[in-house]
């Protein structure tokens, strides 16, 4: 059946009128940079580039893919209901963490960009530790926008959860559309004080879908760098007495001073005062039970924020076992992953009161 010209106009203003306002015109020619944005000191940008996304954290972690990444054949699924594709290598790294997104002159291809990078890298005394393209860095070509797929490079580098961009504006669009193309590399350059600094970078052929065709044939160039820095301690040691008291009258507390390196269970030495106090309110109070509840913030997957919780939180309670002479059948160990967030996770200082260890009286 076909419909008359009149009535496809008016279903089609319909259809356009559903749409938001700006949804074809906030996907623009970029002639600057984002603005609050900047680059690295120590790293240069391929010239006549300009930034149309970024994230900069005082400190944070970082695990970037160094190997082609393996896709989970488990029934395990991210946020987004995407099979998971994990890279067996990696490298890890803290301290100051920034994420720049561009986009390339025209006629720069994502060849001629990451060979231009990479030429910087060997020129200030880097090296390169891995490098792929295309299907051979495994899992999906495909934005980190998408959902029930699979999972590829460019969601490892710049996650969906971690997106603050506007729909439709320039930096949604760049990384929310498929490759066309994709090439990237891992590298590490010395920061001058004997420490080194983690670079990706990751080059791709932009899509230029319906609502982003300015960038229709254009290079999008991501770049993620962590320079090493010491986080600063912030937190106060909560005292026996203010824990009884909280206990007494809220039913628990939150405690930020047992320390884990990322990703990781062991409790560090920098504990010990908070882990005293613990063991100083449990002697001077023989009869009290406590829950020890591990949290995380939202970096990785619920699984695994799961199960890192529950080993920290069994952790805790073997150290003040082991260490201070406190009965195991006084203690109870759980985990709660990042399902009881007391911040927003979407900057670091909302994630780091969120990986805490709680107290709760039994």
């Amino acid at each position: 059946m076909r419909l008359a010209p009149i009535l496809v106009g008016t279903l089609l203003g319909a259809l356009l009128a559903l749409l938001p306002s700006t949804g074809l015109a906030d996907a623009t020619e970029p002639t600057k940079d984002l603005p609050g944005s900047s680059d690295p000191a120590w790293l240069k940008r391929f010239e006549g580039s300009f930034i149309i996304s970024y994230d900069h954290r005082g400190f944070d972690a970082m695990e970037f893919p160094a190997s082609k990444l393996v896709v989970d054949t488990s029934e395990r699924r991210d946020a987004m209901n995407n099979q998971l594709a994990i890279a067996p290598r990696t490298v890890h790294a803290e301290g100051e963490y920034t994420r720049l997104l561009y986009i390339a002159p025209e006629q720069a291809s994502p060849l001629e960009v990451i060979r231009n990078y990479i030429n910087e890298i060997k020129a200030n005394g880097g090296r390169l530790l891995y490098g792929c393209r295309d299907e051979g860095c495994g899992g999906s070509m495909e934005g980190n926008t998408h959902g029930g797929g699979t999972q590829g490079l460019l969601e490892q580098l710049y996650p969906s959860k971690r997106i603050k961009d506007a729909d439709f504006s320039n930096g949604k669009c760049a990384s929310g559309g498929d490759p066309t193309e994709q090439r990237y590399i891992l590298a590490q350059l010395p920061d001058g004080s004997g420490g080194m600094r983690s670079v990706a970078v990751y080059t791709f052929g932009l899509e230029g879908d319906i609502y982003c065709t300015a960038q229709k044939d254009r290079t999008g160039v991501l770049v993620v760098a962590v320079s090493p820095k010491a986080m600063q301690n912030r937190m106060v040691t909560v005292t026996s007495d203010e824990m009884r008291r909280a206990l007494e009258t809220a039913g628990h507390i939150a405690l930020y001073g047992i320390y884990f390196d990322t990703n990781k269970s062991q409790v560090k030495p920098e504990s010990k005062p908070t882990l005293e106090q613990i063991a100083n309110l449990l002697k001077q109070m023989p009869n009290l039970r406590l829950g020890v509840v591990g949290h995380t913030d939202n970096v990785g997957d619920d699984a695994s924020n799961q199960q890192l919780s529950q080993r920290r939180a069994s952790a805790v309670v073997t150290a003040l076992v082991e260490d201070y002479g406190i009965a195991a059948s006084r203690l109870a160990p759980s985990g709660a992953g990042e399902t009881k967030p007391v911040a927003a996770n979407t900057d670091e200082a909302g994630r780091a009161k969120n990986r805490r260890v709680e107290l709760v009286k039994l």
